[in-house]
């Protein structure tokens, strides 16, 4: 089950419910929320691409990794929130 934390440019940028036991991560679409859309980690550095599965355009993608980046301290919160514990992709 997914919970929606932002949207941007008509995408949904999510966490998966099922996710709490990986490090910390968001997922990224446009239309119905999978767990397997296009993965994004939260670094110390700020985002980093996994997998584009969702098939985003290079540029839209580049503002997302952007906006996931300035929303860091938000996603990591939420995270927190959400399953308790967590931790930043190494």
């Amino acid at each position: 089950m997914p919970k929606s934390l932002l949207r941007y440019l008509g995408y949904v940028i999510y966490f998966w419910i099922s996710d709490g036991k990986e490090p910390i991560h968001v997922h990224v679409c446009k239309g119905t929320q999978q767990p397997n859309a296009t993965k994004v980690w939260i670094t110390e550095n700020g985002a980093e691409l996994e997998h584009n599965n969702s098939r985003i355009p290079e540029h839209e993608l580049r503002k997302l990794l952007r906006h996931i980046t300035y929303n860091q301290q938000m996603i990591v919160f939420e995270w927190m929130r959400t399953f308790g514990s967590g931790e930043l992709k190494r």
